[in-house]
């Protein structure tokens, strides 16, 4: 395995508020176009994210293979203890929490760029929903640069 960066960054913005939609009048036309886009929170989603990453070394986009494993915590709600009694093993399956599928494209998309020069370098991706707990809403993040494995062909001498 190559090297690994554990990353603590805040609760993701749901990808209804990353992107949004515009419909737009064509000039000197009577045809409309939409447009999508970034919006302003997600801009400054995207900016925390990265400064977060700055700080842990994450400061330009490394090439090579990448592993993504990412915990997601939801806020705990005031009444937790309260619903833990009542259903000890599943009490947090009723918290409100943002879908794994949104989290990773959200995240994914902050990191592209800062972390990994382009999505298609993710090769394995864990995502996990975790119980609520005393730290609050967060994303426990570890970007591992995985070692490319050794060809299954061997070296273009031996394929000759």
């Amino acid at each position: 395995m190559g090297s690994m960066t554990r990353l603590t960054l805040p609760y993701p913005i749901s990808a209804n508020r990353y992107w949004a939609t515009r419909v737009i009048k064509v000039k000197g036309t009577a045809k409309y176009r939409a447009m999508t886009y970034v919006t302003p929170e997600a801009e400054q989603y995207r900016r925390e994210v990265g400064a977060i990453a700055a700080a842990a070394g994450l400061s330009s986009a490394t090439p090579g293979r990448v592993l993504l494993h990412v915990q997601l915590y939801p806020n705990r709600p005031q009444d937790w203890a309260r619903r833990a009694r009542k259903e000890p093993h599943t009490w947090d399956d009723s918290v409100m929490c943002i879908d794994l599928g949104n989290c990773e494209k959200v995240l994914s998309d902050a990191l592209n760029g800062i972390a990994w020069a382009d999505d298609k370098q993710l090769r394995r991706i864990v995502l996990e929903r975790m119980e609520p707990d005393e730290k609050g809403a967060r994303l426990e993040v570890v970007v591992e640069y995985l070692a490319a494995p050794a060809s299954l062909f061997g070296s273009q001498e031996q394929a000759a």
